[in-house]
């Protein structure tokens, strides 16, 4: 199992991080067929293969994912097109 972990400097208001955070998560939706469900400041996130979870905190947002077998194989562009979704939603 391959593990991606992100942390991403943010400076929005909390309600617009945590929209920023589900935007993100729509969009990797569409793209990956993520499902995912809010439990307080965390957004957890899975499908077959993949799961993982987007932390608010103040200042910063921390994206941990682990990969199955399949998708390890795909890690680097997963995590570079987190990285470019985090940066075009969050700044």
């Amino acid at each position: 199992m391959s593990t991606i972990e992100i942390r991403h400097p943010h400076s929005l208001p909390p309600e617009q991080a945590r929209q920023a955070v589900e935007d993100f998560a729509v969009k990797l939706g569409q793209r990956f067929g993520l499902d995912y469900r809010w439990e307080g400041d965390a957004l957890h996130f899975k499908r077959s293969g993949v799961e993982g979870h987007i932390t608010l905190q103040p200042g910063e947002l921390l994206v941990r994912a682990k990969l199955g077998l399949f998708f390890a194989a795909m890690k680097g562009s997963i995590e570079q097109e987190m990285r470019r979704v985090l940066a075009e939603r969050l700044g």
